[in-house]
């Protein structure tokens, strides 16, 4: 492949698509190069580090993430911190490391300023002060973020689950703390009812902060 047909674009496709394969950590420019078949110097072009290609593979999952699910600008302050965490927790569980890749990392440009000035505007409108609606999505944000780390150190990909979660053993070894050992079926399975009882949670909380700040 010539080298001036490389750009941002393919390399954070060609990214993501070998993340499902050999995961954040067997990520390397190296590899990518590879699969495009080019030398390693040549994406250095686009991507001066490894961080820098993070932040564009970040990016890319956003604008695929807004793209598949839209939220209508008539929408209430409730259904779009819903419809927003439930898509992001769905976009990184779609790749290996997915919420990995995604913490820390930095946009590249703009794309997520239209919606996030939408949801600030509907909670701003519905009686939040601007301080409380970035409050209200960032921690909305932090915990889909967090839950999905967690999730993902037990199933990697859907369907796929690490060894050492087994249940069972787990309250053998706990036997002396039963509630503890009680909690693993609430901790490790379930994710699903888990992430939509911690957003309930959440609103509930956001709710009861309008207003008082």
């Amino acid at each position: 492949m010539a080298v001036g047909k490389i750009d941002r674009a393919l390399v954070a496709d060609t990214a993501l698509r070998l993340l499902n394969e050999v995961g954040l950590n067997g990520l390397s420019l190296r590899v990518i190069a590879k699969e495009l078949d080019v030398k390693a110097p040549a994406l250095y072009w686009h991507f001066k580090d490894k961080q820098a290609l993070l932040d564009e593979m970040a990016t890319e999952m956003y604008r695929r993430m807004i793209a598949g699910t839209p939220i209508p600008p008539d929408t209430d302050w409730r259904e779009r911190l819903l419809t927003a965490n439930r898509g992001l927790r769905a976009a990184l569980l779609s790749y290996r490391d997915g919420a990995k890749v995604f913490s820390g990392s930095r946009f590249t440009g703009t794309v997520h300023a239209a919606q996030m000035e939408e949801n600030l505007r509907a909670l701003v409108d519905a009686g939040f002060t601007l301080r409380q609606a970035v409050r209200a999505f960032t921690t909305a944000y932090l915990y889909t973020l967090g839950f999905v780390t967690e999730e993902q150190g037990v199933y990697p990909l859907p369907g796929e689950r690490r060894e050492g979660y087994d249940m069972d053993a787990r309250a053998e070894r706990l036997a002396d703390h039963p509630l503890s050992a009680a909690a693993g079926a609430v901790i490790f399975e379930g994710y699903d009812e888990g992430f939509e009882e911690g957003l309930a949670l959440l609103l509930a909380g956001i709710e009861a902060g309008r207003g008082t700040g």
